[in-house]
């Protein structure tokens, strides 16, 4: 052997050996998805709270790329005992799907029946599983569509096919489909960890951003984030568990306002809808099923008595301010860039 050879053999040797050391240190692993979310999976499966149906099929495990994905993906194509259908078929995990249906059953159906007198019989979605960034933004953490953990709701359909959405509904539409929209927000606020309606940022301006996110725990429960706040009284009060502290007052999650130039409304404008008074009472009714003989509507509520809004920008633009009634205001009308999903 050679004095030549003998060098290469030897340096071929420490870089393999320096590359088992650093794989034994854990720099060359591939990043792992936190434990929390295959727990949720499994605890959900376990406790029952979704029932496989040809509308609800399991699917093959999801593992990446990067920490993308789920172990127990659920292909879901209706709701409420299929009484409700969805425009395309979903990929979400056990417990999004179960809260989905928690959401249609306790809080949109009985408000769609006092509103409109009919039921909702599909959900207008704009995607589900995506492993992408929070707003399709790089360098944003990954959204919690990126785990099947989320959905983003652009409308739905009554029963007589009338169609409501949020880009036109939430500051267009007549009084009851703004009283019916922002009622449902502030009940996905009391499931869901992240609501984000119209009025949060200018990347939700069309659709409702519903996830189960882990943000923590506090003194009533589970961190949520809910934006815009809905009115108070649309609320149920809280009620403190433990000794664990309060809710902070300003989320974690990057507010538009703070992007804005001087003398531009507060930070507040990103999560108060001050200007819109509380929507009349409603006495829910519970929600029949489409297998029931006949449908009995109860009255429909009055309704709202609303300022009229102005009419949001055509071109979505990243650069200005929210109101608290949910128009972004631009500072140059002349921006083209447009925003996309969280």
């Amino acid at each position: 052997m050679t004095l030549g050879m003998a060098r290469r053999l030897l340096s071929l040797a420490l870089i393999t050996g320096l590359a088992l050391l650093l794989a034994g240190c854990g720099l060359f692993r591939r990043p792992e998805r936190p434990a929390w979310r295959a727990q949720a999976e499994k605890a959900c499966f376990a406790q029952k709270r979704v029932t496989l149906s040809p509308y609800v099929q399991p699917a093959a495990a999801i593992d990446g790329p990067s920490i993308c994905g789920l172990e127990q993906p659920l292909k879901v194509t209706a709701l409420a005992d299929a009484t409700v259908t969805l425009n395309s078929t979903l990929t979400l995990d056990c417990p999004m799907t179960a809260a989905l249906d928690d959401w249609m059953r306790d809080v949109v159906q009985p408000i769609a029946l006092a509103r409109f007198g009919q039921p909702v019989t599909q959900i207008d979605s704009m995607g589900a599983y995506s492993c992408r960034p929070i707003d399709g933004q790089r360098g944003n953490r990954l959204s919690e569509h990126a785990f099947g953990n989320a959905v983003d709701v652009g409308g739905f359909r009554l029963a007589d096919g009338h169609s409501i959405t949020f880009v036109k509904g939430w500051t267009r539409g007549d009084e009851q489909e703004k009283a019916f929209l922002r009622e449902v927000q502030a009940g996905a606020c009391n499931i869901f960890t992240t609501v984000l309606a119209p009025g949060s940022d200018p990347f939700h301006y069309n659709h409702l951003h519903l996830d189960l996110a882990m943000h923590g725990q506090t003194s009533t429960g589970p961190r949520r984030i809910c934006k815009p706040l809905p009115s108070p009284q649309l609320l149920p009060a809280p009620q403190r568990h433990d000794d664990l502290p309060d809710a902070p007052d300003i989320d974690d999650d990057i507010d538009v306002s703070q992007a804005g130039s001087a003398g531009l409304p507060s930070r507040t404008a990103m999560t108060l809808d001050a200007a819109l008074p509380a929507p009349a009472p409603v006495t829910r009714p519970q929600a029949p099923t489409m297998r029931s003989a006949a449908l009995t509507p109860p009255p429909l509520l009055p309704p709202m008595s609303l300022p009229d809004a102005p009419v949001p920008p055509s071109r979505p633009i990243t650069r200005g301010y929210l109101r608290a009634d949910g128009v972004f205001v631009p500072d140059d009308m002349t921006a083209t860039v447009r925003p996309t999903r969280r």
